[in-house]
């Protein structure tokens, strides 16, 4: 009777994506992650979440295209350019295209998203991603900065 229960299980599991290993973020256990983390979409455009391994993060696309944590530091200056997407003023850096990484600006703690751009679109992965930042009050705006 046990092979008989454990089969279906079995074949459940391998029909299931790997689990996507992600380095958490150092203060990903802040409370305020949880809040961001609990909201994390179930897709971006056509990219499906996948399970990470890691506290605070989450991953989309098989194989993953975009990758999120919460937790690092907040930055609050810097000389990468400053783009607002869905009342969110992310940081580009795109010094690993066509790999863009973003990070929430004057948010605490910061969120960083890395998209592939090859498999993914970066606008529509932040779009997607504001109403979970959004519980990260800012603390400053780009728009406020002066160079």
């Amino acid at each position: 009777m046990r092979k008989l229960t454990l089969i279906p299980v079995l074949f459940l599991l391998s029909g299931c994506a790997a689990i996507v290993n992600i380095e958490a973020a150092e203060d990903a256990n802040d409370p305020l992650c949880a809040e961001v983390s609990v909201r994390y979409p179930d897709q971006i455009g056509d990219l499906a979440q996948r399970w990470t391994n890691a506290q605070a993060t989450t991953a989309y696309g098989d194989p993953a295209a975009v990758l999120v944590r919460c937790g690092l530091e907040p930055v609050y200056a810097s000389t990468l350019p400053c783009v607002s997407a869905s009342n969110i003023d992310w940081l580009v850096d795109d010094s690993n295209a066509p790999n863009f990484r973003f990070i929430t600006f004057a948010r605490s703690p910061a969120v960083e998203v890395i998209v592939d751009s090859e498999n993914a679109s970066g606008i529509s992965a932040l779009d997607s991603l504001a109403q979970a930042v959004s519980k990260l009050e800012p603390s400053a705006f780009c728009s406020e900065i002066t160079n």
